[in-house]
């Protein structure tokens, strides 16, 4: 079950002294706790990954897709520090062995009952104003994918099934299943 802790201002520093296995996000100063995903959850973070990085490699491309646990330190500050479920990042001057510092081009989140308002709210607002070009809120639930192109300003909605076009690339469409 995820938690917030809100009686202190955290930094990343805290989210690196958590216990081995323990995975939490940290936004704006405050800690939220990880539940495990489940497997629908991981099979569709597979299986989008699978389709980005087949794209870049047959197009050789020089952007890189990695999926959780993978760190995204989204502000120049020690107040925010992201997993999201798919990061693509086009600016290697960007990655170190730490992970990502700065905004992703694309990020794909799969929604968890206990992450919808984070990732729907929360982290909506903090990847728009920290620079992604594109977001992705996959809902297995209600088998709908919202996709934010921030760059033209739009807002789609797709059904499980539908070619959905790729906004960062120009002959690029994926089919979540």
């Amino acid at each position: 079950m995820e938690t917030l802790r809100q009686e202190e201002n955290y930094t990343i520093e805290d989210i690196y002294a958590l216990p081995d296995g323990e995975r939490a996000e940290l936004i704006d100063g405050k800690i939220y706790y990880m539940a495990p995903p489940s497997t629908k959850h991981q099979r569709l973070v597979m299986d989008l990954s699978y389709q980005i990085k087949d794209y870049i490699r047959n197009n050789n491309g020089k952007c890189e897709v990695f999926p959780a646990p993978f760190a995204v330190f989204l502000n120049k500050d020690d107040k925010n520090y992201v997993e999201p479920d798919i990061s693509v990042i086009c600016d290697q001057i960007k990655l170190d062995d730490k992970g990502c510092h700065g905004a992703p081009d694309w990020v794909i989140e799969v929604v968890s009952p206990s992450s919808k308002p984070r990732d729907y709210y929360t982290k909506l607002f903090k990847y728009r104003t920290a620079g992604v070009r594109e977001y992705w809120i996959v809902d297995s639930a209600k088998e709908l994918i919202t996709v934010y192109a921030f760059e033209s300003e739009t807002m789609e909605q797709y059904s499980f099934g539908e070619d959905i076009p790729v906004g960062i690339y120009e002959d690029f469409s994926i089919t979540v299943q």
